[in-house]
């Protein structure tokens, strides 16, 4: 296994837990891409960015949890991780995961740091986008 295959398993533990207080595994100048959002694309750049996206998308939830089914190497600086989204809005009490989120991420890697981070609302479209069978 990879050093960055290694780092992306490592954020996902953090995640599946609903640990979302790390980013030291993010580069400095990273950026966090919603490729699901309508143009223009949501995202998200540096530490306090990511930190900020991060504490956004958590604290609305009275739990949430990412959920790793499948990493994929795509080359030595990317790694696609096939996930699941479990969790119980604090307002509507609406739970997901009853229905399965299926969802996809690239994480772009250089020199053991995530420099970029892209969220597919959907696993088919990320496949497609990646040249990959859904």
């Amino acid at each position: 296994m990879s050093e960055n295959l290694d780092l992306v398993r490592s954020i996902y533990a953090d995640w599946e837990r609903g640990d979302f207080s790390k980013a030291e595994w993010a580069h400095p100048d990273s950026e966090w891409l919603d490729a699901y959002m309508p143009a223009p694309l949501r995202s998200a750049t540096g530490l306090d960015g990511i930190t900020a996206n991060l504490r956004q998308r958590v604290t609305a939830w009275e739990y949430f949890r990412i959920e790793a089914d499948e990493f994929i190497e795509l080359d030595a600086d990317s790694v696609l991780a096939l996930v699941r989204y479990s969790g119980r809005g604090k307002m509507s009490g609406v739970e997901i995961g009853e229905r399965p989120s299926k969802t996809a991420a690239v994480f772009h890697l250089r020199d053991g740091k995530v420099t970029r981070y892209v969220v597919y609302g959907d696993r088919d479209r990320a496949l497609a986008d990646l040249g990959l069978e859904g």
